[in-house]
């Protein structure tokens, strides 16, 4: 399977093959040449009436964005803010821009932003163009003052306020080559220019000396039924038993690793990230027990039967992150009102 190879070849200790490098090469030369454009403004970048943050990644995959994101959303509320959410809407069959309602099916508007809509408690808006998306979000909800923009450190049209980089701190930067040969989407360098660089769990692989680095922890709270999320057990429930475990996610050893820190004895189930199940995929198990991640489980709502369960999480987000983001947010009105 191509994405298992790759898998290994960006992070494991096998060497990309040489006919891979020239393509990263061409890959790098046309992400330095798109930022030169929007640096000398030959493509034209908007600025929002509102501050913007930015959470993203400089490496393909899951690290931890949404749930930061969720994480960021929510200590804004505390302090009194008034966010809302723009994304992409990844795999999404959307063709323009759209408001994400609770009820709305993960097909249509990308699995993400449905988790971010029914967690989040924000307007969240999706939309290949962002922009667009951002400035219909605030053209309707008036009362929004920041809109974080989920998975955008790479939508350079939208001019930001501060940019937080997520990184999986198992996995890190990998073999620290640009696409194909490696999982970089930009140079390791593109670290120092953000505001603020995040890693998710432990760090594993060495990074650059000289980055301030912040933490952020998922805790596991409890299970959710898929069919039918008021129905709940402890976090521990099945802590002793043999179920199937499966994740359509960025890093699903992530997952898979965490059911085996609660006691669980998975039978592992890789699936590509964002991958749609069908009924058939959930058939294999009978009755016994399946276990998957919440942005997998909303999206298995239709056919899932009673034995299948999600994990709910909750992010753990360093307070030094937060007064930092609210401290660049302040800034920038600040500056509106100088100028």
């Amino acid at each position: 399977m191509v994405a298992t190879w790759l898998t290994e070849v960006w992070y494991g200790h096998r060497a990309p093959p040489f006919w891979l490098i020239p393509f990263s090469g061409l890959f790098g030369w046309a992400v330095r040449l798109r930022r030169a454009l929007y640096g000398m403004h030959l493509i034209q970048s908007t600025t929002l009436p509102v501050p913007v943050v930015v959470v993203g990644n400089i490496t393909v995959g899951g690290t931890g964005k949404t749930p930061l994101t969720l994480g960021l959303v929510a200590a804004l509320k505390e302090r009194g803010w008034h966010p809302g959410i723009v994304s992409r809407g990844y795999g999404s069959t959307l063709t323009g821009v759209s408001e994400v309602s609770v009820q709305d099916d993960p097909r249509r508007v990308g699995d993400e932003p449905a988790l971010m809509a029914r967690h989040s408690g924000v307007p969240v808006w999706v939309g290949r163009d962002r922009v667009a998306a951002a400035q219909e979000l605030l053209a309707r909800h008036p009362e929004v003052d920041v809109v974080l923009s989920d998975d955008g450190l790479q939508h350079l049209a939208l001019n930001r306020d501060m940019e937080i980089v997520v990184m999986d701190g198992a996995r890190g930067l990998g073999n620290g080559a640009l696409l194909p040969a490696g999982p970089l989407r930009e140079p390791a360098t593109r670290l120092r220019q953000a505001d603020a660089v995040v890693v998710n769990g432990p760090l594993m692989r060495p990074l650059a000396k000289g980055l301030l680095l912040y933490g952020l922890g998922l805790q596991g709270t409890q299970w959710l039924n898929v069919r039918n999320a008021t129905q709940t057990l402890p976090l521990q429930a099945f802590s002793g038993s043999t179920c199937h475990a499966l994740a359509g996610i960025g890093n699903p050893q992530r997952f898979f690793d965490a059911l085996t820190g609660l006691g669980v004895n998975p039978i592992c189930h890789a699936f590509p990230d964002h991958y749609f199940f069908s009924a058939k995929d959930l058939a294999f198990a009978g009755h016994q027990p399946i276990l998957m991640t919440e942005k997998d489980g909303i999206k298995c709502t239709r056919f899932a039967g009673p034995q299948v369960w999600m994990l709910q999480i909750t992010p753990v987000v360093d307070v030094a992150l937060l007064d930092l983001m609210e401290h660049l947010i302040r800034r920038r009105l600040r500056g509106r009102k100088a100028a």
